[in-house]
């Protein structure tokens, strides 16, 4: 089985004062460690990466390292210069990671044979796998089916966080076999899982990770009728966190729960009606 599969959290960076809270963040990998979590991911969207400065990107990443020890860890690796994309791929081989989340590059849009060039390169180059991240809500280009499938013949491309919102793309692709399908809209977890999807990368389960955790496992396990039961209940939870930016919702609620601070860099906080309809979610 391909070690991109469960439930893998796109970790958030807490903050403190203005400062990447260190020790907030490694109670945070210990406690999805308790959970059974699959994996993190590390600069990811989530963690508010273009916010960091290199060395506090550093910073960051050594500590889900050094606290995650032996459960594997993704590194985000996005941006439009590809001549830094390519360093810092070299870079990144030097380090104990499990694989590189790589969307396309933002704004510039390029052609879909300019895609190909984009991952492959970078697939070339890396010592760990590709993970393709199809978010063109973000990017502004939409990978098209052809050139995933293109992609999934490459020896070093290995999975896709699937945030396209295709229903025939998603189905396409794990009928191909090729590429782990990991969910990353939050609400299709339960569907991509029973289509046959691999798990998900889901911001979403930094809150009752463990819940999560069982819902893939009762689904893989053919117990649907437990895994719909557990996903129906977390759904008002998912909608909650995902009803204003990301990661926004995410850390009101961690801060609800008394594990981080609310503060973020990117963005503004989540509203005060959000902050409430949580505080009820979370009592419940």
């Amino acid at each position: 089985m391909s070690i991109f599969s469960g439930i893998w959290i796109p970790l958030v960076t807490p903050f403190e004062n203005g400062r990447v809270d260190r020790d907030a963040l490694r109670s945070l990998v210990r406690s999805y460690i308790e959970a059974r979590v699959a994996g993190f991911v590390a600069l990811g969207t989530t963690g508010e990466p273009s916010s960091l400065d290199h060395a506090e990107q550093e910073q960051v990443l050594a500590t889900i390292l050094d606290e995650a020890k032996t459960v594997p860890v993704v590194v985000g690796l996005a941006g439009n210069n590809a001549a830094e994309l390519r360093e810092r791929a070299l870079r990144l081989n030097e380090l104990p990671i499990a694989g590189l989340l790589v969307p396309a590059p933002y704004y510039v849009r390029p052609s879909q044979a300019g895609l190909t060039s984009h991952f492959t390169t970078l697939a070339d180059i890396s010592t760990v796998p590709l993970i393709v991240y199809d978010i063109p809500y973000r990017t502004g280009v939409r990978l098209e089916l052809a050139t995933l499938l293109t992609l999934a013949g490459h020896p070093n491309i290995h999975a896709i966080k699937d945030c396209a919102g295709s229903l025939d793309t998603t189905l396409a692709l794990i009928l191909d076999g090729r590429l782990s399908v990991l969910a990353g809209e939050d609400l299709n977890i339960f569907s991509t899982l029973c289509l046959g999807g691999h798990g998900a990368i889901a911001a979403s389960a930094h809150v009752r990770a463990a819940d999560f955790v069982a819902v893939h496992d009762a689904i893989k396990e053919g117990r649907i009728d437990e895994g719909r039961a557990r996903f129906h209940r977390l759904a008002p939870l998912i909608q909650a966190l995902v009803s204003e930016p990301n990661p926004a919702p995410v850390k009101c609620a961690l801060e609800v729960l008394g594990m981080i601070r609310q503060e973020l860099r990117a963005m503004t906080q989540a509203t005060d009606r959000l902050r409430n309809e949580l505080d009820v979610l979370l009592s419940s």
